[in-house]
């Protein structure tokens, strides 16, 4: 037997500011599209924008329901959107924060395994990857180069 180490390598930024022109831009859009989200049970605003290679930004919210596992997260709507109006075109980025009305939300939000799994996805589609771009409401930004970084251990169609 041998023990061995996952290592999650990412960037962090000390606030939205810090980052390059086209990540901000992109982290401002979710923070817009966080306040749009319809969480009347959670409380907890998940805003996500997508950068595909066309320059098009496309951006999603949570949506939630009494039946809980009928909403869905603000990643997979972004992402199934993007692919819905521009079909075929490849994915930059995706940008992920959060909020809430019942407490600060001051460190970086990461994405649920489900929406990862999506993102393996979409960086498979897309044959490049996927910077992912996670902040809070406030603070600071954690930035990974790639969804493996976020997920080891992907699951992909080879396997099927």
């Amino acid at each position: 037997m041998r023990k061995e180490q996952f290592v999650c390598p990412y960037e962090v930024y000390d606030s939205m500011e810090e980052l390059p022109e086209m990540d901000a831009e992109l982290m401002r859009r979710a923070h817009e599209a966080a306040r749009n989200a319809y969480a009347p049970y959670s409380k907890f605003h998940v805003g996500a924008a997508v950068r595909l290679a066309n320059g098009e930004i496309v951006v999603g919210n949570n949506v939630e329901n009494a039946a809980y596992p009928s909403g869905l997260c603000a990643e997979r709507v972004a992402m199934f959107a993007a692919m819905a109006q521009f079909p075929g075109v490849p994915f930059e980025a995706l940008s992920i924060t959060a909020w809430s009305f019942t407490k600060a939300i001051n460190e970086p939000v990461a994405p649920c395994g489900a929406c990862r799994q999506v993102m393996v996805e979409v960086e498979h589609f897309s044959k490049r990857p996927l910077r992912v771009l996670c902040q809070g409401d406030t603070g600071p930004v954690m930035v990974f180069d790639g969804i493996e970084s976020l997920m080891p251990f992907i699951f992909l169609e080879k396997f099927l």
